[in-house]
């Protein structure tokens, strides 16, 4: 019992016991980084040819930016996963993450060479702006909205995937990119009430009263538990769902 109110105490249903290497593991939000970057295979996975070499350097680019840099940025900004990692820590994360994010972008560019690989520039110039307008809340906070926040962690690793294999878009990647956009505005607005009842709720209160006359009461848990499972659903399933299409693509069973 000990250990359920415990992990009910904790700032996200995925956050590690605190102190430590732990803090760390949550501050990378799993399922959430693997959410986002199963839009970069997606992505990719939509291209005429997919390199594998290209996957995993776009992998890694957007697990520096978003895993690390993004959400590094996010804990200094108020501390919401009340991690104890020193400041200038958080810091040389923040940097270490978006340099080592455009290293990979500029050496994706001298690979696949001129005139494809220039593409990529635009999309190495947006990250790092998205990354610190969204966790900063610059510019009046307009990107930290919803729909900012789907197009950042959404529709952009997807095209970004497929311009990395590519080197143009398309309308396949157009149509992948507002569906990553649909399905991270539907993850935020199944994770941010999730995140305010788990942080700031102190006490729910009430009864909900069925046609037959039995009533459930109100409580904190039962107002998040539905949330929680879905957002652990849907990180699995979407996953599965890049993962499924990389096997496919890169053993040749597509063509």
């Amino acid at each position: 019992m000990a250990d359920r109110a415990d992990a009910a105490a904790r700032p996200a249903f995925y956050a590690a016991r605190p102190g430590g290497w732990r803090d760390w593991w949550t501050l990378l939000h799993p399922p959430y980084t693997a959410w986002h970057l199963s839009y970069v295979v997606i992505g990719a996975c939509l291209a005429p040819h997919v390199y594998a070499s290209r996957l995993l350097a776009s992998l890694a680019a957007f697990f520096l930016a978003v895993g690390v840099a993004a959400h590094a940025l996010d804990e200094l900004h108020g501390r919401p996963l009340r991690t104890s990692i020193p400041g200038p820590l958080l810091t040389a994360a923040t940097v270490f993450g978006l340099a080592g994010a455009l290293a990979l972008g500029a050496v994706g560019i001298a690979v696949i060479g001129w005139p494809a690989g220039w593409i990529l520039l635009p999309f190495m110039v947006a990250g790092p702006v998205l990354v610190v307008a969204y966790n900063a809340e610059l510019f009046g906070g307009v990107v930290h909205t919803d729909i900012g926040f789907a197009a950042a962690w959404g529709a952009f690793p997807a095209l970004t995937g497929y311009a990395a294999q590519d080197g143009t878009l398309s309308l396949a990647a157009l149509l992948a990119a507002a569906g990553a956009l649909a399905l991270s505005a539907a993850q935020r607005r199944l994770s941010a009430p999730a995140r305010a009842i788990r942080r700031r709720v102190v006490r729910a209160e009430g009864t909900i009263t069925f046609a037959d006359g039995h009533a459930v009461p109100v409580t904190a848990r039962l107002l998040l538990d539905p949330l929680e499972r879905a957002l652990r659903a849907a990180s699995w399933a979407i996953v599965l769902l890049a993962a499924a299409l990389a096997t496919a693509r890169l053993s040749g069973t597509i063509p």
